[in-house]
């Protein structure tokens, strides 16, 4: 059981994490246009999965 807890833990720091790294790079979105394609190339790779 202490294995589930810890898995649930990980994955909450880990998502806390991801949203402050994304929300973050999102400040400077405007200098980076290739990140929006980068983006789309990682979502149609993602969905086809």
């Amino acid at each position: 059981m202490a294995r589930v807890w810890t898995t649930i833990g990980l994955l909450i720091l880990s998502n806390i994490f991801m949203t402050f790294a994304w929300y973050g790079h999102l400040k400077d979105l405007k200098d980076r246009p290739w990140l929006g394609a980068a983006f789309f190339v990682f979502r149609s790779k993602l969905m086809g999965n």
